[in-house]
């Protein structure tokens, strides 16, 4: 009987393994890179804005809140650009008013969070939790944020007015 080879492993070559984690680093840094690119573009606008398509409040119609009581989206065929941003609007009526008077329409603090203007952060809210108060609208990140606001808005809205400059600092480019 003959007597079984062993099978041995190639020897390592240490170039290899220096070249592959070399390589997977520079991955890992280019993801990194990625990650705060993306983080940096969703929150450098002073109106939350969509990065891929420019819409002001993920293209809900801000006139609608006020003349339906609901978050609506707009049309394409509605559109107007103001502060750097396309609205978007269900009918020309929307359109016009805003037109007129954008200020007004505009969702207070650019759409961020007023709970989280108030401790000086950027969040952006969500266009389908929000709430009109003082004829203003405001949009918040949770139903939770917005409960949080509710139960002391004057004192939010307060402490979010004197922290909102800084906050505009923050994210101008």
């Amino acid at each position: 009987m003959m007597a079984m080879q062993q099978k041995r492993k190639p020897p390592v070559d240490p170039a290899k393994i220096l070249a592959s984690l070399v390589g997977a680093m520079a991955g890992l840094s280019i993801c990194a890179w990625i990650s705060v690119v993306q983080l940096r573009a969703a929150t450098t606008e002073r109106i939350v804005t969509d990065y891929h398509t420019g819409l002001a409040i993920s293209g809900f119609d801000p006139v609608a809140y006020f003349t339906n009581g609901k978050a609506m989206l707009g049309s394409g065929e509605f559109e107007t650009n103001h502060a750097g941003a396309t609205w978007r609007f269900i009918n020309e009526g929307n359109r016009g008013a805003f037109v007129a008077s954008p200020d007004v329409y505009m969702p207070v603090f650019g759409g961020y969070d007023p709970t989280g203007v108030a401790r000086g952060v950027a969040v952006a809210g969500n266009p389908e939790v929000w709430l009109i108060v003082g004829e203003r609208l405001y949009l918040f990140r949770s139903p939770e944020t917005r409960n949080a606001f509710e139960a002391r808005s004057a004192e939010v809205i307060t402490s979010a007015q004197s922290q909102w400059p800084e906050v505009v600092r923050k994210l101008a480019p």
